[in-house]
């Protein structure tokens, strides 16, 4: 994964349906800037292929724009099916992120949390040499606006117990599951 230093608001999205729910994605000339859930479906349902199910210009922009931004976002989706087909363990996509600094260092050690593991809130403080800072963690974590691709849902509470998703419970547990598979 890499990230670029500049957000730039997105000017294509694209609705994909998932095992998880109805997945929005959108992009910018500079990388894919959102990853969230447009509807979260109480109990995940692996039967149901990831597949597009709709795509949309934000903005109008140049052609040039929008084959670059579309290049993000159809990258982002061939990896999505293969994250949820269990063929794709590390993502490779350029992410424009908007946040703060402090919420970049937190995203950015959370791709570091290799598939199919876990760790606390307060490992990701300490790996961003910031020990006291776990309640910040978890809300830079619960702000982050690129789910699964940066993979919030590995962080668990100290006891090794699962906390609060943003998307829900339901969600978090079926990804830690599908990772370990």
């Amino acid at each position: 994964m890499s990230q670029t230093p500049s957000y730039q608001d997105p000017i294509i999205e694209a609705k994909v349906n998932s095992p998880v729910g109805i997945i929005l994605i959108k992009a910018s000339t500079v990388g894919i800037t959102h990853l969230t859930m447009e509807r979260v479906f109480e109990v995940p349902d692996a039967s149901i292929s990831t597949q597009l199910t709709h795509s949309a210009v934000l903005i109008d922009s140049k052609e040039s724009d929008l084959k670059c931004a579309n290049g993000y976002l159809h990258a982002g989706i061939e990896q999505l099916i293969n994250y949820f087909n269990g063929t794709l363990k590390s993502f490779n996509l350029t992410l424009s992120p908007k946040g703060t600094v402090f919420q970049q260092q937190v995203w950015q050690a959370l791709t570091e949390i290799p598939y199919g593991s876990s760790c606390s809130y307060s490992d990701i403080a300490n790996k961003i040499q910031r020990p006291k800072a776990v309640r910040a963690v978890g809300a830079a974590n619960g702000a982050n606006p690129i789910a699964i691709v940066v993979p919030c849902h590995r962080v668990i509470g100290k006891s090794g117990k699962l906390t609060g998703y943003a998307h829900g419970l339901a969600m978090k547990q079926y990804l830690l599951n599908l990772e370990v598979q």
